[in-house]
């Protein structure tokens, strides 16, 4: 069980990272100017590294959220980049991951390795 615990946690890990290149390859691929797009494509992600290291890291976050804030935050945070790698690539990999990411919720809340 221990092994699925871990492995359940670098899934985690995982949807983290995609979050980033998901809001990255958003900003990459908008209809715009180079510029533009440059601009979106580091701005976007830089977005989500602030509003998760303020509200989200699982150890060093500077307000943490627990309870249902913490619901409202991982659904929005997960939610929005679901979207933004639904409009960078295909809206069948942005539910894909919005689903991933449910079903890691699920169970870091059944395995204890999340605290609500």
């Amino acid at each position: 069980m221990s092994v699925l615990k871990g492995a359940n946690l670098l899934v985690m890990f995982l949807l983290e990272l995609l979050v980033l290149g998901a809001a990255a390859g958003w900003g990459f691929t908008v209809s715009a100017p180079i510029v533009v797009r440059v601009l979106l494509g580091l701005a976007a992600p830089a977005v989500f590294i602030v509003v998760w290291a303020l509200f989200g890291a699982a150890k060093d976050a500077r307000f943490p959220q627990t309870g249902w804030r913490r619901v409202v935050l991982e659904v929005v945070w997960f939610g929005a980049a679901s979207v933004l790698l639904g409009l960078a690539w295909t809206p069948v990999a942005g539910v894909v991951m919005f689903a991933v990411w449910l079903g890691n919720g699920v169970l870091r809340l059944l395995w204890g390795q999340q605290q609500l």
